[in-house]
């Protein structure tokens, strides 16, 4: 019960960040119609937000280590320290969470100017020229986050009072020794916090209901004097700001490099075909039941058993899903199915 539990809470750990990557890519394709192969440069963007603030935040200056008196020693010290104290320390070990707050405006800047500088001129481009031209650009933004921030992975360490682990096995009546990451914990309730506002704003807010609408009959709502497709702008830099999210609180689990979001996007759109493409539902369903099954296929009693499983279980899954329904778990008729 202990490694169960265990890769239940591993799968439900990756499975936070492929669902939070397919929920955006969903409501890209489902309002605009666009695949957009970019969107895990807009993770790793999210990621590096949560770099750039700490940057800030630590900027320093050398002062006297009074703590030596042999000799004079110099020590940096970051500016907030000196001006707030300990207050200002505590800002610094909290650097990757109230990096959210400069996250939120960046990301949704970036999405608006990707949306009406590039993508608006793809709409009645065929898939495949949305997946070149979308590719293009992710390439673009990995140079340019390689250049400025060199190709080494940079660590974002989480709080201190949370960089310990939670004694996961004494809170469900298992082994008292069994313990799992705080930050791991934290980032699972924090992207069903996301999804649950998410799919709270699309149903129960005017806005939503709206764009809901114009998703199933976009002439339709145009016709009622309604302009659409601002409101499908402002969807789509809400898709970017979800991405960018999910990587601002990864960024302790994994240091962020120029890479990470080419990593996370094939297996995204890996989700989001199974799920069902446009299906909001279905991204989040299989982003969390995909994550899971690849935690226990990296169990060495089964990659014992078929070598190399970890890496292939969920290509097999989207193979025999397709099979089975071309559509996706959750995805429209006729998505996919012709």
């Amino acid at each position: 019960m202990d490694a169960i539990l265990i890769q239940i809470l591993n799968g439900l750990d990756k499975g936070a960040a492929y669902a939070l990557i397919a929920l955006g890519l969903t409501l890209a394709f489902g309002t605009l119609g666009i695949v957009n192969f970019a969107h895990g440069a807009l993770f790793m963007l999210g990621a590096f937000c949560a770099v750039v603030f700490q940057k800030i935040l630590t900027i320093s200056v050398k002062v006297k280590d009074e703590s030596v008196t042999l000799f004079d020693a110099y020590k940096e010290q970051p500016y907030l320290e000196i001006w707030l104290g300990d207050f200002g320390a505590a800002i610094v070990d909290w650097a990757v969470p109230l990096s959210i707050i400069f996250a939120i405006p960046v990301m949704i800047l970036i999405g608006i100017a990707m949306e009406r500088g590039l993508i608006k001129h793809f709409y009645k481009r065929t898939h495949a020229e949305q997946i070149l031209v979308t590719f293009g650009l992710a390439i673009v933004i990995q140079e340019i986050i390689k250049h400025f921030f060199g190709a080494n992975p940079i660590p974002t360490p989480a709080p201190d009072i949370v960089s310990g682990s939670a004694a996961v096995g004494a809170f469900f009546g298992l082994s008292d020794n069994l313990v799992y990451p705080w930050w791991r914990l934290i980032y699972i309730v924090f992207a069903g916090v996301v999804i649950f506002a998410v799919f709270a704003f699309l149903k129960f807010t005017t806005f939503g209901m709206v764009v809901r609408a114009g998703m199933a009959d976009r002439e339709t709502v145009g016709l009622l004097g309604i302009n659409i497709q601002k409101r499908f702008t402002i969807v789509f830099a809400i898709a970017a700001l979800v991405a960018g999210l999910a990587g601002v609180m990864y960024s302790p689990i994994l240091p962020p490099d120029y890479y990470m979001g080419m990593e996370f996007l094939v297996l995204s759109f890996v989700v989001v075909v199974v799920g069902g493409m446009g299906s909001l539902g279905g991204a989040v369903l299989a982003g969390f039941l995909l994550g899971i099954l690849q935690s226990f296929a990296s169990m060495n009693e089964v990659k014992s058993i078929i070598p190399g499983i970890d890496q292939i279980i969920i290509y097999l899954v989207a193979i025999v899903v397709l099979l089975v329904r071309p559509r996706g778990l959750l995805g429209r008729e006729g998505v996919f199915e012709d």
